[in-house]
């Protein structure tokens, strides 16, 4: 599970830098894929190079600004609620919305804020039509490709057909 780095992971990697060592090995040491590493030095560095402090400000400011729940106003998500409830589908909601301009929401913020309602106990996203998982999925940790349907092992084949000639 991805998490953001927290302000002692860049102190770290501003001192394994400053030690010398690559982005591999400041990688391994903290537990994280090089790449973040990378991304993480790249994004954050100011005029003067890459200072921790300066980066988690960076970091938090951006996370900030990118929020897209705290944009929608109240009166629009009441009446997105409402047209939930008239078993509208998300898509539906935005697009309408779009098209009268009441207000100014995406369909990902909708099922965003369901599946919170969801978790926080709320019973709003029984009102979905298609009630199912909205979850991306990356890969289950197997491969797929190739694979016959229903297929049955050769070790659980009929004994007459080992006695073919």
């Amino acid at each position: 599970m991805y998490t953001h780095l927290t302000q002692e992971e860049r102190y770290h990697i501003y001192e394994l830098r400053a030690m010398g060592k690559s982005m591999r090995q400041a990688a391994k040491e903290l537990k994280r894929d090089h790449s973040t590493i990378s991304r993480e030095i790249k994004r954050n560095k100011g005029a003067r190079g890459y200072r921790p402090h300066q980066a988690h400000s960076f970091a938090i400011e951006r996370r900030l600004g990118c929020a897209n729940g705290p944009r929608v106003a109240e009166q629009t998500w009441e009446a997105a609620q409402l047209s939930i409830k008239e078993k509208w589908s998300p898509e539906q909601i935005a697009g309408r919305f779009k098209l009268l301009g009441i207000g100014n929401i995406s369909h990902e913020t909708i099922y965003q804020r369901l599946l919170q309602d969801k978790k926080n106990g709320g019973i709003l996203y029984t009102n979905l039509r298609c009630p199912k998982k909205r979850k991306k999925r990356y890969g289950s940790g197997r491969n797929r490709r190739g694979q016959i349907i229903e297929r049955t092992p050769i070790s659980e084949r009929p004994e007459i057909v080992n006695q073919k000639s």
